[in-house]
């Protein structure tokens, strides 16, 4: 990592938290750097040798980005014809990774398809990774070893890497849109509007907002919404859109169906799936969570609580409010773990 992302964390109250936890993080950090490694070489086959082929979600990105460079965008959301781009990508009879992202992160997986797949597995995950110590050491206001331990030692982080999944970049915008409410409104609002790659996880920011009357943030976030849409549709064309919404109006089925598993959900529609329950209570449960969770945010942002209690709030509820979070997504936990570190009555008291 480099140390000049490191050098624009200051410190600050959460140092001496850190520090006594420093030693049992490390711990963990090396337990996980050995069974990742593992199962790095068990999917490889490096161990023994595979009855099928493997893959990581990030050949959904990939192939989506091929498509599009191809002049075929629309493909993306053609269920076939993405299976075939991502078997392409890699080898036939992979697992087939769903692609349910606006074609506003079709600007993104453009861009990454011109490389070769391997480096762009690297560079995407690296990239974001980078982001992702950068914005938590300025929330925590720590610096040192010790923070970016503590920082990589938590679990999500290698389901990200381990999956070539987005979550790093999504928790590093949402962090970052947080740090410059205050003193940067006009940035923290593109920062959020940013979020619309994957839009649900921008469901509560309106909330926080108006409730804070953050004006200017939430004028910015429309303004940068309108901007990445409206690009996306000058590159790729109605049709894609039309067949993006088309394709996002039936993914409930996808995860009412088990064929991404029950297990990897962290909200509560996942919860009741898991235990059993039809998908007509999973939703009736999922409407009373993001009910809750939506007015527990207007009332924190708009009685005038710390920034660090706001955001923590806004971070944790996020992921209470929306029905499709999977482990990967966790990495949001993190952005709401280090605002009540560096809160004095969070958990450095």
């Amino acid at each position: 990592m480099p140390m000049a992302a490191i050098r624009m964390c200051s410190s600050g109250p959460s140092e001496s938290w850190l520090r006594r936890r420093y030693i049992f993080c490390a711990i963990l950090l090396v337990i996980e750097l050995a069974g990742f490694s593992f199962l790095v070489a068990g999917t490889h086959g490096w161990i023994v040798p595979l009855t099928e082929p493997t893959s990581t979600d990030f050949v959904s990105f990939y192939a989506a980005g091929s498509l599009a460079d191809a002049g075929t965008s629309e493909l993306a959301y053609d269920q076939a014809a993405h299976q075939a781009a991502e078997e392409r990508v890699t080898e036939p009879g992979i697992q087939y990774r769903f692609f349910y992202y606006p074609p506003v992160f079709l600007l993104l997986c453009a861009g990454l398809a011109r490389l070769p797949y391997l480096e762009a597995f690297l560079v995407f995950e690296a990239a974001s990774l980078a982001l992702y110590p950068v914005v938590t050491c300025r929330i925590l206001q720590e610096t040192g070893w010790a923070a970016l331990v503590v920082l990589l030692a938590f679990p999500a982080v290698f389901w990200t890497l381990g999956l070539g999944q987005n979550s790093f970049l999504t928790a590093a915008l949402f962090g970052a849109g947080l740090l410059c409410i205050d003193r940067r409104p006009i940035l923290a609002g593109l920062l959020f509007g940013a979020l619309c790659y994957k839009p649900h996880f921008g469901v509560l920011v309106p909330v926080a907002l108006i409730a804070g009357r953050h004006w200017r943030a939430l004028a910015a976030a429309a303004v940068s919404v309108g901007a990445l849409c409206a690009l996306s549709l000058i590159l790729f064309g109605w049709g894609t859109w039309h067949d993006f919404l088309t394709a996002a109006a039936l993914s409930h089925t996808t995860n009412e169906s088990g064929q991404v598993s029950f297990g990897g959900f962290v909200t509560p529609l996942g919860a009741v799936l898991s235990l059993g329950g039809t998908a007509s209570a999973a939703y009736a449960v999922q409407a009373a969570a993001t009910l809750a969770a939506g007015l527990l945010v207007a009332h924190v942002w708009g009685n005038s609580r710390p920034l660090e209690i706001g955001a923590a709030t806004l971070a944790a509820a996020t992921l209470i409010a929306i029905p499709v979070a999977l482990v990967y997504d966790l990495m949001l936990a993190w952005v709401a773990a280090a605002w009540l570190t560096r809160d004095e009555g969070g958990l450095s008291a």
